[in-house]
């Protein structure tokens, strides 16, 4: 039976339904950003290396992308009340696999299951966020929604340090766990089916032809590994190449695709997954090079780089919110200009301050970097998703997501390269100072990255996005 998407209009229903939407993937993004600084802690517990331990977040990421693009087709085929409620399901399950995990292997299983649920929460929740608010208000509920992810960002090494302290690596498992079982209490008085339904089979050679996406990120990941295949990583990429060329095709040709990638005959929306990305890779890098240059070059501990961090992700939080209200008011061209200025002046004075060897003053500039992200990241996915017809909007958020990722990994690799090349041909330097080189080449090469989102924001109308069509 076809029915439509639901716009909640009691203030009463629409802060319980948003506030437990938000909650569930909170506490499933929580898990992601705290498990690292449990890794030493599991090396130890299940004797393997650091290359096994990174298992734990490659497969997770991989088995997220596969599940992403069957978001849409989840979201207008399955209530959404009885879909979010499998999800927590999925995730608490695969959580207490994790707490009561004998080996690595059942560790990493329990991690899959969870990256099922998350992989099909993280572009969906976007989806619902945006069709219960009508268009003029959606700059603030992506905002706060910012905010929570943000958050989640910021609070997950202090929440993973102190659980740590107390207790072993599985009480961080069991503390997701009491946050999804609040989760399910809520759910029957707070989640509604707001979503339209339009009954459809699945197309199950898309699913299959969607491994072209993990293959990709695979490749992207492997290749900055101590010790590439680089014959295996050659072929698997060329059949992965093959396998993301016939799912467009496919896509492109079926009356009911599993991801419409019609959404890009949209100007607007196709700038906004561009600019998305390019923020998304600023972010990305930020988190990976800044421990590194505090570890390797101030010679800070593990845990003085990761509280390093922290200011920088509750300043990325805060600002969110921020710029969903001014997205609302002055449209989207403004304020991604800002975002991106933000992030190309944050890589550029990385190049100076590398040099200047202060814990302070780097802070302060992946400060700037990530409050640039929160001018670019939720008001790119909002802008694009206003320029969209309605049946639209679920396969959007999955193509952007799904784009987020590899742009991210891509981001990743070639950061991770770069900044090698650079170290190795000013080795002679010295070591210190041979790695700030690296440094202040690879921030400059992702500032000019940055100053190609800059480019394309000026491109954007002025205003707000309001579809037409």
């Amino acid at each position: 039976m076809v029915t439509h998407d639901i716009q909640l209009t009691n203030g009463r229903q629409r802060t319980a339904f948003i506030g437990t939407l938000l909650l569930g993937t909170f506490g499933m993004s929580i898990s992601q950003s705290s498990l690292s600084t449990a890794y030493p802690t599991l090396m130890r517990e299940f004797a393997i290396p650091a290359s096994m331990v990174q298992w734990l977040t490659t497969g997770f990421m991989l088995v997220m992308c596969l599940l992403i693009p069957t978001s849409p087709w989840l979201l207008h085929n399955i209530p959404f009340k009885k879909l979010f409620v499998s999800v927590v399901l999925t995730f608490s399950a695969g959580t207490l696999l994790c707490v009561v995990a004998p080996t690595f292997w059942v560790l990493v299983l329990g991690r899959m299951l969870e990256a099922v649920a998350v992989g099909i929460i993280f572009p969906s929740y976007q989806t619902v966020l945006l069709i219960i608010t009508p268009v003029p208000g959606r700059g603030s509920v992506m905002g706060l929604a910012g905010l929570i992810m943000g958050s989640a960002l910021a609070v997950g090494p202090i929440v993973s340090g102190v659980v740590l302290n107390f207790t072993s690596w599985r009480g961080l498992f069991v503390l997701f766990l009491v946050v999804m079982a609040i989760v399910l209490l809520l759910t029957p008085w707070a989640i509604q089916d707001v979503v339209g339904q339009y009954p459809s089979e699945i197309d199950g050679l898309s699913v299959v032809l969607g491994l072209g996406f993990i293959g990709v990120l695979y490749v992207l990941t492997e290749s900055v590994s101590a010790d590439p295949q680089w014959g295996l990583l050659g072929g698997l990429l060329v059949v992965s190449v093959l396998a993301i060329a016939w799912f467009i095709y496919r896509q492109l040709h079926r009356d009911k695709p599993l991801l419409n990638l019609r959404v890009f005959t949209s100007g607007i929306y196709t700038k906004s997954v561009f600019l998305t990305g390019i923020s998304y890779i600023a972010l990305i890098v930020t988190t990976i090079l800044m421990p590194l240059y505090y570890q390797n070059v101030l010679g800070t501990s593990a845990l003085v780089s990761g509280l390093a961090m922290v200011p920088a992700a509750v300043v990325l939080a805060l600002l969110n919110p921020i710029s969903g209200r001014l997205l609302d008011r002055m449209g989207g061209k403004w304020v991604v200009l800002i975002g991106q200025s933000l992030i190309v002046v944050g890589m550029a004075a990385m190049i100076w301050a590398a040099s200047q060897r202060l814990l302070v003053l780097s802070i302060i500039m992946a400060a700037f970097i990530e409050s640039g992200n929160a001018f670019v990241m939720m008001p790119s996915v909002t802008m694009g998703a206003n320029d969209l017809p309605e049946d639209l909007v679920a396969h959007a958020t999955a193509v952007t997501t799904t784009a987020r990722q590899l742009f991210g990994s891509a981001g990743v690799a070639i950061a991770t390269a770069l900044l090698t090349l650079f170290t190795n041909q000013n080795a002679g330097l010295g070591k210190i100072p041979s790695q700030v080189v690296g440094f202040q080449w690879t921030f400059f090469i992702f500032a000019l990255v940055g100053v190609g989102g800059a480019l394309i924001a000026l491109t954007l109308p002025k205003g707000q996005v309001k579809n037409s069509r």
